[in-house]
């Protein structure tokens, strides 16, 4: 009987991580009957990193809580508590002020005081160590918004409140930090899975900006305004390595006292892949799309690097493989929309889709370690 972990991160906009780790699992045991299935959802701080947690930490508890929206419309969102000690929060910026919440877009005035609030409901409960998911923002506003929402004041140079978002960031004369809240005694951790800085040519104006609906004028704006944000700041390095994630807030809550850490790495560590992976034939990992860009922190190369310092061979499954699977460590690998024969095909059906991903790495794979 072989022990086999299914680790997979979400199917963007199809299928969530732990859709899919069920979906590849249903596919292998209709082959290999016998197998023991381990699935561990994984995430990379991005989208779907509190359903990770969720789905393989046993007690975790769904907070609800309602936050403004990225255009202030109220949102009904939710935080994670964590069991254990310290007891630990997670706030997922996408589920709070995402770009998904959005339409039409709204890159100059989108904020993220939702995050904040949501940061600042888990303070209120309690929460002595805080993960903060940063991912798919809709803003490009440094974080000013979710610090706003602990308590900082952001003035104009008549000393009133400047309005939200990034737009308004040009106006900035000055930020009073005196009713701050402090990070919880544990700290509070940024999972990100970028390395742009704040600002410049490969800062998050102007790298991510345009996917938020941002024209090359706002992205000048923008990034301005973020400028301005930086020299009135203390306490944060606009250079810093993901400075820029999520149009800037890691800048913003990087200046409040947290720290930043990869995310795929942490989550993968914080939901106990490393401990699963002792003693597997094989791990299974994938994301929608597998590209060149996949090697620089998303969860399928977290998983890789993981399972090579555990001997354990691993398999991608992807919707669609853009770049070759085999130089980055993967014994395997199977695309669904090779499977389904159009792109169009595999995502309208991505769970069958992926069922059959798994029967196929099932009948294919020969364990080394039996051969």
């Amino acid at each position: 009987m072989r022990r086999v972990v299914i680790a997979p991160d979400s199917f963007k906009g199809t299928a969530t991580a732990a859709e899919a780790a069920a979906a590849i699992a249903r596919g292998w045991r209709a082959v290999r009957a016998a197998d023991e299935l381990v699935l561990r959802p994984m995430a990379d701080g991005g989208e779907g990193t509190l359903d990770a947690f969720a789905a393989a930490v046993p007690g975790a508890t769904r907070m609800p809580v309602t936050v403004t929206g990225p255009l202030d419309a109220p949102v009904a969102a939710h935080w994670l508590l964590l069991p254990g000690e310290p007891a630990t929060g997670v706030v997922e910026l996408a589920a709070t002020s995402g770009i998904t919440l959005l339409d039409p877009l709204a890159p100059l005035d989108a904020h993220t005081r939702g995050f904040g609030e949501a940061i600042a409901a888990a303070l209120d409960h309690g929460a002595r160590r805080l993960l903060l998911a940063l991912g798919g923002s809709a803003s490009t506003d440094g974080g000013a918004g979710a610090l706003t929402a602990l308590g900082a004041e952001l003035l104009d140079g008549a000393g009133r409140p400047v309005l939200s978002g990034g737009r308004a960031l040009a106006r900035l004369a000055e930020v009073r930090l005196d009713g701050l809240r402090r990070p919880p005694v544990a700290g509070a951790r940024l999972l990100v899975d970028v390395t742009n800085p704040l600002l410049g040519p490969t800062g998050a104006a102007e790298v991510f900006g345009p996917q938020k609906g941002a024209t090359a004028a706002d992205v000048a704006l923008l990034d301005a305004g973020l400028a301005r944000f930086a020299e009135l700041l203390p306490g944060a390095d606009p250079t810093t390595p993901g400075a820029g994630a999520a149009g800037g807030t890691g800048f913003g809550l990087l200046a409040w006292g947290a720290d930043i850490a990869p995310g795929a790495r942490t989550v993968a560590e914080t939901i106990g892949l490393p401990d699963a992976l002792r003693g597997a034939s094989l791990v299974i990992t994938g994301e929608g799309r597998y590209d060149g860009q996949s090697a620089a922190g998303k969860a399928p190369s977290a998983v890789v690097r993981l399972a090579a310092a555990a001997g354990v061979p691993s398999a991608l499954v992807a919707g669609l493989i853009a770049a070759e699977p085999e130089g980055a460590g993967f014994a395997a690998s199977v695309s669904l929309t090779t499977l389904a024969g159009t792109g169009a095909a595999a995502v309208a059906e991505p769970l069958r889709w992926l069922e059959r991903a798994g029967a196929e790495l099932a009948a294919g794979w020969t364990d080394p370690a039996r051969s």
